[in-house]
């Protein structure tokens, strides 16, 4: 079983692809810069690894009410840009 990691910080990003053992097997460091920038990076790096759940550190609170229009986004930030983004789905 394969789990995924995201630490979003500030001034960078660190995603990791983890086991159930608590074994890091792969770990990078993606800069935070705008997020039309950063996310397809963050995206990149998660596809194709099978991972069974994601695990997210956040520099703000996210909304967890399912019902909500905005479930899953960053609501308020200090980090310009990101609050309340939401990507265009191709």
């Amino acid at each position: 079983m394969l789990f995924g990691a995201l630490e979003a910080g500030g001034t960078k990003m660190v995603c990791a692809i983890g086991n159930e053992n608590g074994e890091i097997l792969n770990r990078v460091s993606i800069p935070t810069e705008t997020p039309e920038v950063t996310l397809p990076k963050l995206l990149e790096y998660f596809q194709g690894k099978e991972i069974l759940a994601l695990g997210i550190g956040c520099f703000g609170p996210i909304d967890l009410n399912e019902s909500s229009e905005t479930f899953g986004y960053i609501t308020t930030t200090p980090k310009l840009g990101m609050d309340r983004y939401e990507q265009e789905q191709n």
